[in-house]
């Protein structure tokens, strides 16, 4: 089926990380710009946006006919947000509110001046980072290119059309559903897609979103609204030089190791001329030592890469956090002509090797990273776009979510590929923390288009991409889609498409994806960032066999919560060589919910709340408080089914990600579902929209620990063991403790244990009636304690029963706020189950929360507030399991 698009001028593309060296007189040391020096003038100011002329929605919103302030980088949507043209979508049921904006199409202007001596020069360029998605942009009047990839940058030759003084920019944006709805309905068929629209604008399984090079998700998922956005979501620029322009800066890594780094230095030059030039290759190590290296290089015409070889002694290489120091070398290259210098660049990067490690095996085929020659058990979670607005993304939100990664002890997350490829400042924090980052190509499920042009359009965004990231050591795994490969093995949309096309059709649709998948994004990666591995879709087995299979490859798990919904328990049922998705849902905190909703929507069979619950178009909610009710059993308020549901996921997951870790190393990663929010909605994510952590999110901060004790108990017998990322033998031991929930010792034990490195070491199995010797297990807790000469590595709890019916007593809790509101102090006479503390509104990050308190015991938190200790201490909550539910023993 083939893609309708406009028209594509012939331009060259350039890789949009690439760094365009400003004319600046301390580079020139001289009184004015170098004839051939490049020189970039922002052109983000200055815009304004209406209704294109002949749009339909006029007469209902006539007043976005008429020409109003625009940001860029922007949308139309955040445009009309600040011109008071449309409500906010996240609050309440407004999402309806917003979706005539992604409909209709939409002009954007902006006038600049520009000088003789801008003029005079050879080469001059528009550039634009991202335009979101169909546009056609002109300039003076004259049509410049047309655009039909978000994922692109767009440059067109811009001296035939302008002129000394003032000179005017348009960019009109095409409704994406508008333009390809018309040609899709008359196809004999639509491809299989993921959600369909709520709100009416496309028929059922007449999805437009497969055949656009645009962020799937902007159309709806089951965790976020449906915001079909346009605009200009990128920087703008003029780009103008002479002679010489340095196109791309970039260090290979053809082999790292302890003993040596063979490195190269790869230029991209585009040159008027053939001739010489001198290249000045610095670059500062860790420790701040300097070395230089000289070249003399031949230019040809046109664009052309240069290579430079060259070599690091016993480089200090790049960790993932836990394993050494994320170390970053600072590069820096000035190529010279004639003596002088026309062009310079720099790039930080970290040296370091990695490798998918794909073994045959006792339990099939692995699927583990090794990094720097060290196997490493991957911990983390899959990552989604933090706003339905990029523009909105700060660099303070991306470091804030990736500190709470670091934090939580994740090593490792997932760009999933239904979003954006990210901003530069999230892979560069994440270079600095030394978290792995697993990145997809931006194909989110649904069956793309199998014709040539659609390839093409993909292939020049996918170089595009890589080129722009491939100097990140944080990323460590390019992935060809997401569920791509499994949809069309395994649901239901594809099977009935099959069944409904026939051989044929079917057999043009898959060899498109193989194609796609298997060789056109396998090529890019193997060209542009060879060291770095691919993988063609996640699940995959990389066409060993069927995607998602338990001993080949990695594993998306969705019987818990979706599909059958089985308990939590049932992920003891699976061992995969890597876990990459499975999730639990909760609701935000009570702060953030009331953010958006009124009072009156606060209750589980609210409209509203249900508008903020896309998993089965709002029955979310009711199968979240199954899961409750099931364990837990029936909240007894609202409040109580918040906290409760975040119990629920913080333990489900908590019992995943332990059984897969304790099953190393035939499971070598846990990311689970999903990290963060798109908006103040009921997901699965472990912190939400407004960056509050759920109870999940400190759990991970506990089952993510470098060393990590684990019990787990199934058919009456727990089982022990001790999980270890470090690197060395450990003599340490495991203490068992069995007491009543009042205190009274039940029986105590300790053994000596000898913990191998890079592994999980089995430490026993205990029956129930060694633990509980014919105390009451309702009334009963087992507590495991990995030692360390006496010191607690480690603590892991057991109870003999499922949560609703174990005989909690009241703990008699205590909370005690220092006066200068920077710690508290809780305790509990009895024992106390998953203690939560809360501030309401005010922002507090506590360097713990979620956990248990056994008899008598006391923990003294840290608080990281702008809050004084009064407002602390008014806001102040804290409860646990105990009278969380209707009837409590």
């Amino acid at each position: 089926m083939f893609n309708p698009r406009f028209e594509s001028c012939q331009i060259t593309g350039v890789r949009r990380g690439l760094i365009a060296v400003l004319c600046v007189l301390a580079l020139l040391g001289a009184g004015g710009c170098r004839a051939d020096a490049l020189a970039t003038r922002s052109l983000d100011a200055g815009w304004q946006f209406r209704l294109a002329p002949g749009n339909r929605q006029a007469a209902e919103h006539p007043q976005a006919a008429h020409w109003m302030p625009a940001s860029v980088p922007g949308t139309v949507q955040t445009d009309l947000l600040a011109a008071k043209q449309v409500p906010d979508p996240y609050r309440r049921d407004n999402e309806a509110k917003i979706q005539w904006v992604g409909l209709a199409d939409w002009q954007y202007r902006t006038r600049f001046t520009v000088d003789a001596a801008t003029l005079a020069r050879k080469h001059i360029e528009l550039v634009f980072d991202g335009l979101d998605t169909f546009a056609d942009v002109s300039l003076n009047g004259h049509r410049l290119l047309a655009a039909d990839n978000m994922f692109r940058r767009w440059r067109g030759g811009a001296k035939p059309w302008l002129h000394a003084g003032t000179n005017t920019l348009e960019v009109t944006l095409h409704s994406p559903i508008a333009r390809l709805q018309p040609w899709l309905l008359k196809q004999p068929y639509a491809l299989p897609g993921e959600f369909d629209s709520a709100f009416g604008d496309e028929p059922e399984g007449k999805q437009t979103a497969n055949y656009v090079r645009k962020a799937a998700y902007q159309y709806g998922w089951d965790w976020g609204p449906r915001i079909v956005t346009e605009g200009i979501w990128q920087p703008v620029k003029l780009e103008s030089w002479d002679t010489l322009r340095l196109a791309g800066f970039h260090i290979a890594q053809p082999k790292v190791d302890a003993d040596v780094a063979q490195l190269q230095a790869q230029l991209r030059i585009a040159a008027d001329a053939a001739g010489q030039a001198k290249v000045m290759l610095r670059w500062r190590a860790p420790d701040g030592g300097t070395q230089t290296l000289e070249r003399a290089l031949t230019l040809q015409v046109g664009e052309h890469t240069l290579s430079i070889p060259f070599e690091i002694a016993h480089p200090v290489r790049w960790w993932p956090v836990g394993y050494g120091k994320p170390n970053l070398y600072d590069f820096h290259v000035e190529v010279a002509v004639d003596g002088r210098k026309v062009a310079s660049a720099d790039r930080v990067t970290g040296l370091r090797s990695v490798e998918l490690l794909r073994q045959k095996d006792q339990w099939g085929k692995s699927f583990a990273f090794v990094v720097n020659g060290v196997p490493i058990f991957a911990k983390g979670a899959n990552v989604i776009p933090m706003d339905m607005f990029p523009n909105r993304v700060t660099p303070a939100r991306i470091d804030a979510m990736l500190r709470s990664a670091r934090d939580a002890n994740m090593n490792m997350l997932r760009v999933w590929g239904g979003g954006y490829y990210l901003e530069e400042a999230f892979y560069a924090e994440a270079d600095k923390l030394g978290l792995m980052v697993w990145q997809d190509f931006m194909f989110g499920g649904a069956i793309p288009p199998y014709d040539q042009a659609f390839r093409n359009n993909t292939r020049i965004e996918a170089i595009e991409q890589v080129d722009r990231l491939r100097d990140h050591p944080s990323i460590v795994l390019w992935a060809g889609n997401n569920e791509v490969e499994t949809a069309w093995e395994s649901w239901g949309t594809s099977l009935d498409f099959q069944k409904a096309q026939g051989k044929a059709a079917s057999a043009r649709v898959e060899q498109g994806m193989r194609e796609l998948f298997d060789h056109t994004l396998r090529d890019v990666v193997a060209s542009q960032s060879p060291e770095v591995p691919y993988w063609p879709s996640t699940p995959s087995s990389d066409y060993d066999t069927k995607a998602n299979v338990l001993d080949n490859g990695d594993y998306h798990y969705w019987n818990v919560w979706s599909g059958a919904a089985l308990p939590a328990s049932a992920y003891l049922d699976v061992t995969p060589r890597f876990q990459s998705e499975y999730g639990l849902q909760s609701f935000p905190s009570m702060a953030t919910l009331r953010s958006v909703l009124d009072p009156g929507d606060l209750a589980i069979d609210s409209p509203v709340l249900r508008a903020h619950q896309k998993f089965d178009q709002g029955k979310g909610n009711q199968r979240l408080l199954m899961y409750v009710e099931r364990e837990y059993g029936k909240p007894k308020d609202f409040t109580s089914l918040v906290y409760l549901s975040q119990v629920m996921q913080a333990e489900g997951i908590q019992l995943a990600a332990e059984h897969l870790r304790a099953s190393r190393p035939q499971s070598m990663g846990s990311l689970y579902w999903q990290l963060n929010d798109v908006w103040p909605g009921v997901t699965w994510s472990s912190i939400d929209y407004d960056g509050r952590w759920k109870a999940l999110q400190y759990h991970a901060k506990r089952f993510y620990a470098p060393l990590r004790g684990v019990a787990i108990r199934t058919g009456g017998v727990t089982q022990v063991s001790l999980v270890s990322d470090a690197t060395t033998l450990m003599n340490t031991d495991l203490r068992i403790r069995v007491l009543g929930m009042d205190g009274k010792p039940v029986w105590e034990h300790t053994q000596a244990v000898r913990v191998a490195a890079l592994a999980s070491t089995g430490a026993g199995d205990y029956n129930d009636a060694q633990l509980l010797h014919g105390a009451d297990p309702r009334r009963t807790v087992a507590v495991f304690e990995w030692l360390d000469h006496g010191k607690v590595l480690s603590r892991d709890l057991v109870y003999f029963g499922q949560a609703k019916d174990l005989q909690l007593p009241d703990p008699g809790m205590k909370a005690q706020l220092a006066a200068d509101g920077h710690s508290l102090t809780v305790s509990a006479q009895r024992f106390a189950r998953e203690v939560w503390i809360d501030f309401g509104a005010l922002d507090v990050r506590l360097s713990d929360n979620a956990f248990d308190l056994l008899p008598g015991e006391s923990v003294t938190l840290h608080l990281d507030s702008t809050a004084d200790a009064a407002a602390l201490k008014h806001a102040l909550t804290v409860r646990s399991l105990y009278a969380a539910t209707e009837t409590t023993p």
